[in-house]
């Protein structure tokens, strides 16, 4: 109805002219001309949205169709039932949610556009929360997270701030050019712009996806240089959906500038696995756990200035043990002895020796400082350490 009503203002508008009133200022031309023109971006935007939400309607009730097939009948009651059809809606509210449980993120930002309740649903944090596990848990921590509140905070606190400054112009110019843009963006296949809930997952995905949002991380071995082989370092990532990788940026120390390394593969990043500083010392609850052989990570930096990274290594023997299990007493010991065998025997970085009892910061600006211990338990853990293994043993 507000279509016909729309399509019917020309039309009085020429009536209009011909009345025998009062001339109207050379301007009214230009607005008329204008109308129609607006008239006319109202009908082509209408057929184009429907022709496209008709197509996304008709594939998920194909992915419907495939996941629950209807069998046939052949009672009276059934065909009138099959004759009249069914909607999306009108499925079971688990059939409904298993169907777009199957669709994809880029998928399911299409199905909100198409009606308020599927809109409701699908930007839901149930439907966003295993696209978010899948894709990003492994690299999300508990770090990322808090920045990520800092970021809505920070979000919120901008939009208020625009809702006070006079709208007028901009209000003005809405009217004027937004059937025209839109028509634009759906004529070229891009995406019209969803309003998305403030701290919901989807945003967070979103946000990550587009690389809008920098998040704290660990990159292994780090810059691929091989004075960091066997080390993780932190970050902040920025994701590039184009490569499928991410840009790292290394926080400066000492009087290097902030570094940046280009296409990190997503096996090269990890989220922290303590929420520690990389400038604070990690206190050590596990020296009076470790016994030869155990995998553990150690907190390690150049200088006072350097943050720390960590380094993979193991326990040893100590010098007055033979190696045997049966006669070991190397946990009764209160010194630790660390061993790094990816260096050579002989190697200042091979060995490194640790109190039990008085472990804290150790080490002088030759060899650098060793901080915080961490007992590697889960073979994850370990079998991630192994894969990264150079190629040859390092001087």
């Amino acid at each position: 109805m507000l279509f016909l009503l729309i399509s019917a203002v020309p039309f009085l508008l020429l009536l209009s002219k011909s009345l025998p009133l009062k001339p109207l200022p050379p301007w009214t031309s230009d607005v008329r001309l204008l109308f129609f023109v607006f008239v006319r971006q109202v009908q082509l935007l209408s057929v184009v949205s429907l022709s496209h939400w008709r197509s996304i309607t008709v594939k998920v009730l194909e992915l419907a169709s495939s996941i629950s097939p209807m069998k046939k009948s052949t009672s009276r009651v059934e065909n009138v039932e099959d004759s009249v059809g069914i909607s999306l809606l009108d499925l079971p509210e688990l059939a409904l949610d298993c169907i777009l449980g199957r669709l994809s993120p880029a998928e399911l930002c299409n199905m909100i556009g198409v009606c308020r309740s599927l809109r409701d649903i699908c930007r839901s944090d149930y439907m966003w929360k295993r696209h978010m596990k899948e894709k990003w848990g492994r690299v999300i921590g508990a770090r990322a997270k808090r920045e990520w509140h800092k970021c809505l905070a920070a979000r919120m606190e901008q939009m208020a701030a625009v809702q006070t400054k006079p709208r007028w112009l901009f209000g003005f110019l809405s009217h004027v050019y937004p059937l025209l843009w839109l028509k634009n963006k759906l004529c070229s296949r891009r995406k019209l712009k969803i309003i998305v809930p403030d701290d919901s997952l989807m945003l967070w995905y979103l946000y990550l996806e587009k690389g809008k949002f920098c998040f704290p991380a660990q990159v292994y071995n780090r810059e691929g240089h091989v004075g960091f082989v066997l080390s993780c370092y932190d970050a902040e990532l920025t994701y590039d959906s184009n490569t499928d990788t991410f840009c790292a940026r290394y926080p400066p120390h000492g009087q290097r500038t902030v570094v940046v390394e280009e296409a990190v593969q997503w096996d090269r990043i990890r989220s922290p696995p303590l929420d520690t500083s990389p400038h604070d010392l990690h206190i050590s609850n596990c020296l009076y756990d470790l016994h030869p052989g155990d995998h553990i990570e150690i907190q390690w930096r150049r200088n006072k200035e350097f943050p720390y990274g960590w380094w993979y290594g193991r326990v040893g023997h100590l010098v007055s043990c033979d190696g045997n299990e049966h006669f070991c007493r190397c946990e009764n010991s209160e010194t630790i002895l660390l061993e790094f065998n990816h260096y050579t025997p002989g190697s200042r970085w091979r060995q490194a020796i640790v109190s039990r009892k008085h472990h804290r910061e150790e080490g002088n600006e030759e060899d650098g400082f060793y901080g915080g211990i961490r007992k590697l338990y889960t073979n994850d853990e370990i079998s991630t350490w192994r894969q990264l293994w150079p190629s040859h043993i390092l001087e």
